[in-house]
């Protein structure tokens, strides 16, 4: 999340917690800027993409496509390479009217191929936090570079501050999962999911699957004017299992990181159907701060699990941010086996 609202009562209360590019930014920038030709051939280093946040990258007929936000417009890049599909130099596929309730703070919109069309998913307001809400664009063709048109609000009942929705699929069943207030005042976002009655449409109450409640979950919080933090829900399928791997702790903080859930039984739309887990299972070390928000694909040939993650470009940094990604394992016991985030600057082989 990164509200101007929120920025300027950050400035205000001089905690240091948002910093600037550029001179006088109140920390040092530690990202990579290693230059193409200083890595070896076969591999990448991090930070893959010097500018980016709320990373979501979707392979589809080993094709990638990142959905993005930038200039109030949501943006789509495509290439066969992962680690080049992660830039600021797509197309524009939507922008906005002017003075709407979704015109401004366009945030982490998320693509969908869905019914052999395309939708996008996507969080906006109309330039006061407490109005954002989730919406959705839908597609004319199967081109995912193809015109959009707006549909409108996806909402349960309850239409509540709702941003960083998903989609889960599971048995013939849509799900979508989100990230939103149990009320009407900025102090928690809790993780909800609802049933779907079709790409657009929301068809039953919200059901709370997750809220911050360990001290990891709640850093930055502790302020009034922040709430306490779960946000940018993920799905993750490995061999039959179900994971919904979520981002914790204030974004603005320098420990942001990710947390695990798993749906233990046939019924997602019970809370005691999810299991959490008590630790983090990706966080930051001392020159990769505050990775999280982060997306799962597979490499090319289709044998590597690869996350993409943004991170904090320093300690103090704030939302000002860069886009990374490396390859990742599964645990004996079936979960996923993130590791640390890999060191800015070193090289790892490029995805296969």
């Amino acid at each position: 999340m990164n509200t101007i609202s929120i920025r300027i009562l950050l400035l205000v209360a001089g905690l240091g917690l948002v910093g600037c590019s550029g001179s006088g930014g109140g920390g040092e920038d530690t990202s990579s800027s290693a230059s193409s030709s200083s890595v070896p051939d076969g591999m990448i280093v991090n930070p893959v993409a010097p500018e980016g946040h709320d990373p979501f990258v979707v392979r589809h007929q080993n094709h990638y496509y990142y959905i993005y936000s930038h200039q109030g417009s949501i943006w789509i890049n495509d290439s066969d390479r992962l680690e080049e599909v992660v830039q600021f130099e797509g197309a524009r596929v939507w922008t906005p009217p002017p003075g709407e309730s979704y015109s401004e703070s366009i945030w982490a919109p998320e693509l969908f191929f869905l019914d052999d069309r395309w939708y996008i998913y996507f969080a906006a307001d109309d330039g006061n936090n407490a109005n954002h809400r989730m919406y959705v664009l839908s597609s004319d063709s199967a081109d995912p570079l193809s015109e959009y048109r707006f549909e409108g609000k996806i909402s349960d009942p309850s239409d509540r501050w709702a941003i960083d929705g998903t989609v889960l699929e599971l048995d013939d069943q849509r799900y979508f999962i989100w990230s939103g207030w149990p009320g009407d005042e900025n102090v928690q976002q809790n993780l909800y999911i609802a049933p779907m009655s079709g790409p657009t449409q929301i068809s039953g109450d919200r059901v709370l699957i997750s809220e911050p409640e360990f001290d990891w979950e709640r850093i930055g919080g502790d302020h009034p004017d922040f709430p306490y933090v779960n946000e940018g829900p993920q799905v993750l399928k490995h061999e039959g299992r179900v994971f919904v791997v979520y981002s914790a702790s204030g974004s603005w903080t320098d420990h942001y990181s990710l947390g695990l859930l798993e749906l233990m039984s046939d019924d997602p739309l019970r809370i005691d159907s999810w299991y959490k887990y008590d630790e983090p299972v990706f966080s930051g070390t001392d020159s990769v701060i505050s990775p999280g928000h982060a997306s799962f694909t597979l490499s090319p040939d289709g044998s590597e699990h690869w996350i993409v993650y943004h991170s904090a470009k320093y300690k103090g940094a704030g939302w000002d941010r860069d886009v990374s990604m490396q390859p990742f394992e599964w645990n004996t016991d079936g979960t996923p086996d993130f590791g640390s985030p890999v060191d800015k600057g070193e090289p790892i082989p490029a995805p296969k």
